[in-house]
């Protein structure tokens, strides 16, 4: 019977893409808003029904805005770069950078190439840029939100 263990990783660097803070206030007030409003519109409902839906629909939502991560392992055999479920092998990287966040607009508007892999987040600031040489992957590079790009670029290239 052939070992199906799967070989245990490090991980160097790990970082979960929370939405901010100040987005739960906002975002439980908009529901505050609309609950009034079905109260106000549907009588025959119990008061407390419209605001105990919505502020669940709300934390679920900015829960589920903050569930990417972006990570770095390193295995038995190599390190790898991860973005939520999408991996990379740090082997095939032939470069990578940071890209400032005064800089992302260009980054991500009239200089992307439509090949690129894309994991970006609004509400994060910088971004770091991952050049690939893998024929057997047509994808010229990442780019990756991330709040700590020299974390990120350090832990991939130690």
């Amino acid at each position: 019977m052939p070992d199906s263990r799967v070989a245990p990783q490090t991980v160097r660097y790990r970082e979960r893409l929370w939405v901010p803070w100040w987005w739960w206030p906002a975002g439980f007030g908009v529901a505050a808003l609309i609950a009034a409003e079905v109260n106000m519109g549907v009588r025959t409902l119990p008061n407390w029904l419209p605001y105990a839906i919505l502020f669940t629909v709300a934390t679920g939502v900015l829960l589920w805005l903050g569930r990417s991560e972006v990570r770095v392992t390193t295995g038995a055999d190599d390190t790898e770069l991860w973005a939520g479920q999408a991996h990379l092998p740090a082997s095939v990287i032939t470069r990578s950078a940071t890209v400032p966040a005064s800089a992302k607009s260009a980054a991500l508007g009239r200089q992307l190439d439509p090949a690129a892999f894309v994991a970006h987040r609004a509400w994060v600031g910088p971004l770091v840029l991952v050049v690939l040489d893998d024929p057997d992957d047509p994808t010229p590079y990442w780019l990756l939100s991330t709040r700590h790009p020299d974390r990120v670029l350090s832990a991939l290239r130690s």
